[in-house]
């Protein structure tokens, strides 16, 4: 399986991912693309073995990837403080991926019905449902 983690920012929600991922499933191909070279350095420290930064690496990387992982603004245009670019938004929502969004009320952006749940809660959700498609 071809896993795709996309993060923005400094990359903290996708380095944590990445070392979850590493540690319960260790034959996931995982492959960081951040929208800046922090985001992407820190996860590939956490464990992933490939990794790119910008928007053609999320592009190109949402056309290769099985799964798709990321916070809930990697499909949505100008948002995580307009790191992501519209044509990011369209790859990551037309990509045949199964995608795993992590809700998370930022940059204007509000989920309703996700209050009082922690990333780190969240991330073990996604671990569980990770290992019903393994």
């Amino acid at each position: 399986m071809k896993l795709l983690i996309i993060d923005a920012q400094g990359g903290g929600m996708g380095k944590q991912i990445t070392s979850s991922i590493r540690k319960r499933f260790p034959e996931i191909e995982i492959t960081a693309v951040g929208t800046n070279s922090l985001a992407t350095s820190n996860m590939l420290k956490a464990g992933a073995h490939h990794g790119a930064t910008g928007e053609n690496a999320v592009v190109v990387g949402c056309r290769r990837a099985d799964v798709i992982v990321g916070p809930i603004g990697i499909a949505m245009a100008d948002s995580m403080y307009g790191e992501i670019t519209p044509k990011m938004a369209v790859a990551v929502g037309q990509s045949d991926a199964e995608k795993y969004l992590i809700p998370v009320n930022h940059c204007n952006n509000h989920v309703i019905g996700v209050q009082g749940v922690s990333i780190s809660e969240m991330i073990d959700q996604l671990m569980e449902e990770l290992a019903k498609i393994q």
